[in-house]
């Protein structure tokens, strides 16, 4: 009597059950993950609207012209990203001024209007030194 081997093909259903559960956990800890990473990347349109009213505010600090830098008024393309809504100068002659850039709500997931990015130079040997502050830092966008 002749006894035939026969070879099984293909996965068991448990193994399938295990890959399945693996890929599962694995999307629960990227798919946040993700989502933060797309949300900081769209705030960088945020951080770069600040960019002009800064150097407006290093340069006159430098040259003194205008006299009181907190005068400076803010241009039309300092908010023409879709995610800036506005762009706000402060602060009283001599310093220290304020940047205030403030996102538009509802164009980017992870992104509200609550989180406001400021900044805060102070003017020392005609140098200005940064500090930012705002309701980014709450959301780690910045």
């Amino acid at each position: 009597m002749k006894v035939q081997q026969t070879n099984q093909k293909g996965f068991t259903l448990i193994e399938l059950m295990i890959v399945v559960a693996i890929i599962g956990i694995l999307a629960a800890i990227a798919l946040p993950a993700y989502q933060t990473y797309t949300a900081k990347s769209a705030y960088t349109e945020v951080v770069s609207a600040a960019t002009p009213a800064k150097t407006a505010i290093e340069v006159c600090a430098q040259t003194g012209v205008p006299a009181d830098c907190s005068t400076i008024p803010v241009q039309a393309g300092w908010t023409s990203g879709p995610l800036v809504n506005t762009v706000a100068l402060g602060g009283a002659a001599g310093g220290p001024y304020t940047i205030t850039v403030t996102p538009n709500a509802g164009v980017k997931s992870g992104v509200t209007a609550a989180e406001t990015y400021v900044l805060t130079g102070t003017v020392a040997n005609g140098a200005v030194t940064w500090v930012v502050s705002g309701g980014c830092q709450a959301a780690s966008l910045c």
